[in-house]
């Protein structure tokens, strides 16, 4: 007899792991090793209730009970089982539906968890209550989390920004080939343009300007900090911690709720940065833009990046009337729903829509996507046309 599974075996185990067992799911699969454990772990996570404290009729569900141990257990079980993408999602379902919170204050807890951007948000948001002997293991956690991401974004974020501050820069003497602006220099001159040849004789050319390590933007971050921006305020500091670094950028980054707080001098440590956040709390935009407005003294050259969901609880109108006053000095003024990769979250339309009739469009942005948003404003592109272009 053949006892090497078939697809169709393998198909309806899946099928039994989702599930989760009990004589209504119709597979008739039986598991064992392995696989069984796996059902157990999903099981405690999803068998116990609906997520709203409702338990599910006809179905078992032993949870992870009251335990740092217990959950430490499981969290150890689910990371031998499943890849790490899973794992993390699990994380993020046991902390909500199971209330988890107060746990990850412990700190063999915080040593079993797989870090990621979702965890770092919350233990953010604990910061304020977190007990000491949790607090280096909660620190271990987030500069993981950081340095992973640093790793990913860093060079990508410099090079695209340092490329297109070096295209911004024109010179009508550009030294080699490479540096020539053929377009620009076809426009120049096709006065010049001989019929008999086909071809444009260039007067003169433009060329894009060599480096130097004057400041040419200045680079503003304007960052939510309400409990639903969590992801894009890790994020936001990460990229701040970057673009600092670059000496042809002047970088402030500045977090809001009702009151507004200016991080700019931690840049140099993204982990103190992160630290220095609270998450939560009501929302001001108006009051963090007028902030952000008295540390503009260069317009033209002032990119200001607005993070938020856009939920106004300041004075709206000024709000909007702050906004036109900075595009209308020059300022480039981009406003972000979420620097993620979820997507959009949910947002106040009709700030967006009025932002969008003063030539601000509001759109989400991914953290991959950043370094070429960041390259489109110095460049001072079109960006509608540009999230158009590359976020649909």
């Amino acid at each position: 007899m053949n006892d090497v599974p078939t697809p169709d075996d393998e198909r309806l185990k899946r099928w039994r792991l989702v599930l989760g067992g009990e004589s209504a799911d119709g597979t008739g699969v039986t598991l064992k090793g392995s696989e069984a454990r796996m059902d157990a772990a999903l099981e405690k996570l999803y068998g116990g209730d609906q997520g709203d404290g409702r338990p599910r009729s006809g179905r078992r569900g032993a949870g992870l009970g009251d335990s740092a141990p217990t959950v430490a257990r499981w969290l150890g079980d689910i990371r031998a089982y499943f890849p790490s993408s899973v794992v993390q999602v699990m994380q993020k379902d046991a902390i909500e539906r199971l209330n988890l919170t107060r746990l990850l204050l412990e700190p063999e807890m915080l040593d079993a968890v797989e870090p990621d951007v979702h965890l770092v948000g919350t233990l953010l948001s604990l910061n304020k209550v977190m007990p000491e002997r949790a607090r280096e293991s909660a620190r271990a956690v987030v500069r993981t989390v950081v340095e992973d991401l640093e790793r990913r974004l860093a060079q990508r974020t410099r090079s695209a920004v340092s490329g297109a501050l070096d295209r911004a820069s024109r010179t009508l003497r550009p030294r080699r080939p490479a540096d020539i602006d053929w377009h620009r220099t076809i426009r120049a001159n096709l006065r010049h343009y001989l019929p008999e040849h086909g071809t444009v004789v260039p007067e003169r050319l433009i060329g894009y300007g060599r480096r130097d390590q004057a400041v040419k933007r200045d680079v503003v971050l304007c960052v939510d900090q309400s409990g639903s921006m969590a992801a894009s305020v890790v994020y936001a500091g990460v990229f701040g911690a970057v673009l600092a670094s670059m000496r042809s950028l002047r970088t402030s980054l500045v977090v809001f709720d009702t009151a507004v707080v200016d991080l700019t001098d931690q840049l140099h440590d993204p982990v103190e940065l992160l630290f220095g956040t609270q998450l939560g709390g009501g929302t001001d935009i108006n009051r963090a833009l007028a902030y952000c407005q008295g540390l503009v003294t260069r317009p033209r050259d002032t990119i200001m990046v607005l993070i938020s969901d856009l939920y106004e609880g300041g004075v709206r109108a000024e709000m909007l009337q702050r906004v036109a006053a900075l595009t209308a000095a020059g300022v480039q003024v981009i406003v972000l729903l979420a620097l993620s990769d979820e997507g959009a979250p949910a947002y106040d339309r009709e700030n967006a829509a009025a932002l969008a009739a003063l030539g601000v469009p509001a759109f989400a942005c991914t953290p991959d996507l950043f370094p070429d948003l960041m390259a489109a404003a110095v460049q001072r592109r079109d960006l509608k046309e540009w999230s158009e272009r590359n976020l649909t």
